[in-house]
């Protein structure tokens, strides 16, 4: 292996970066040219706003206030769903250890991780999986002192090996993942983070997924949880965003045949099918959510697994708008990409699947872009001057009042059962919390449109190993089970 890594670098570095086709890659996305749109579109905003304040106010208003009433409706629908495939979910137990399992090769992107090198390790020895048939690697980038020396003492298991990624144009996670893939035995491919605890059966139990599974699922998507969502108030309510994006809405895209944008760690791929599609975008800084675009549009499916990881909660503010700046970049940067032809993703995807995408992606970062209009909405209940007052018709307030108090109980809803799957009740009194933390998005949301025309491949570190881990027994698997 090293031999290959000192023949053949320069080149396999080269793959990493273009993996993926040009059409299906943000790679050829120019930041001057990002920035000139971005400008010209404000200044659009801003020549209608002087021109014409009301019916431009009246316009932003209007499409949050849409976007927030199609994002209510697809948590209640989510909601019903996850309701109904909790009854009965199929059985599905870990299967036993034969000769003819797979090799199953797990890449481990690190990068400044002198926090948790030692526990990692830990964790990956109790996978109940045979060693022999584990291939894990440990992804570091060349220039990476820290990780390289919290490492350099330690002794790998033979199961257990460590690949280098030489320096490049850019330096992100998807393009160590597309430079490691090419040294993975393995016939599955999967990818964890560096604080990720999984449990001990997941690989049996996503071994025995695939192989029940239909040939067009080529993914597998984890339930991620948190071990420490009592630090504070914003890990409370992370744990319960996380818990309803992947235990209720995520669930119940996939039941809806949409097109889910994936996690990044913990996921599991058929390895034909990951190198069919070109691995991940080097460029792109939510590559999960474009690969999982990119599946569907090739006519592959998703699953969610029935096992659950554990992380670390982003309990620190700036850490955690920094964190959400970059996942709304990228989701600005995937949405880009694939809205170039939208007659071409309508073919690939389909109607429903299209309006899915401009849902999830268009709706998200309209929401949070206009936060600020949508608060302005609450000057009326306060008796205080509102531009609309004068100029819409009060059953239009109402109309609006109703679409809040939907959105209120269907977050609260949501949040309720999604805690009460992961075996959390405590976490329940908090739920109606989210109304004073979702405002943040909306500073990430301001945060991601500078580093947007700026630098749009930067790539903004989190810091983990802050809270020691003390893990619980995983909870009962069966919310997820049907997903």
């Amino acid at each position: 292996m090293r031999s290959i890594q000192s023949l053949r670098a320069p080149q396999l570095a080269t793959l990493a970066d273009t993996r993926v086709p040009l059409n299906e890659s943000c790679r050829n996305m120019r930041p001057t040219r990002t920035a000139f749109v971005f400008l010209a579109v404000l200044a659009v905003i801003l020549v209608a706003g002087v021109l014409s304040p009301l019916v431009t106010f009246a316009v932003l208003a209007g499409w949050a206030i849409l976007t927030l009433a199609c994002s209510t409706i697809m948590k209640i629908t989510t909601a019903v769903l996850h309701l109904r495939g909790t009854s009965a979910p199929p059985s599905r137990s870990a299967p036993p250890i034969t000769e003819r399992m797979p090799v199953v090769s797990i890449m481990i992107p690190l990068f400044k991780e002198e926090e948790i090198a030692g526990r990692l390790l830990e964790r990956l020895k109790a996978l109940e999986y045979p060693h022999e048939l584990l291939d894990i690697l440990l992804v570091l980038e060349e220039d990476d002192d820290t990780t390289l020396t919290a490492l350099q003492n330690t002794v790998l298991p033979d199961w257990i090996r460590s690949i280098r990624v030489p320096r490049g144009i850019i330096q992100t996670k998807p393009r160590a993942l597309n430079y490691a893939l090419d040294f993975c035995r393995g016939s599955i491919i999967g990818v964890y983070d560096a604080e990720d605890a999984p449990a001990p059966d997941q690989i049996r139990k996503m071994v025995l997924q695939f192989s029940t599974s239909d040939p067009k699922t080529v993914f597998l998507q984890r339930v991620l949880d948190f071990h420490n969502a009592d630090s504070n108030w914003l890990a409370r309510c992370f744990t319960v965003e996380y818990a309803a994006w992947f235990r209720v809405i995520l669930s119940g895209l996939s039941k809806l045949n949409l097109a889910i944008p994936l996690g990044g760690t913990t996921l599991f791929f058929r390895r034909d099918a990951l190198e069919h599609l070109g691995g991940w975008d080097a460029h792109n800084v939510t590559e999960d959510a474009d690969l999982g675009i990119r599946l569907a549009r090739h006519g592959y499916q998703t699953e969610l697994l029935a096992s659950t990881s554990q992380e670390e909660a982003n309990a620190r503010m700036w850490p955690w708008i920094k964190q959400r700046s970059r996942w709304l970049k990228g989701y600005a940067v995937t949405y880009g990409v694939h809205m170039r032809n939208p007659a071409a993703l309508w073919r690939d995807l389909g109607a429903s699947r299209f309006f899915g995408i401009q849902l999830i992606f268009a709706g998200t970062l309209s929401q949070f872009l206009l936060a600020p209009l949508l608060w302005s909405f609450w000057l009326v209940p306060l008796s205080l001057p509102h531009p609309l007052v004068g100029v819409m018709p009060h059953w239009g307030f109402i109309a609006i009042a109703l679409t809040f108090f939907a959105s209120e109980i269907a977050g609260i809803f949501v949040g309720m059962i999604a805690v009460r799957a992961t075996g959390k009740p405590r976490l329940m009194k908090w739920v109606p919390t989210l109304h004073l933390y979702y405002p943040l998005g909306a500073i990430a949301s301001y945060k991601r449109i500078c580093e947007l025309a700026r630098k749009p491949f930067y790539w903004d570190k989190t810091a983990h190993g802050i809270m020691t881990p003390t893990l619980p027994p995983e909870p009962p698997a069966h919310p997820v089970s049907d997903g």
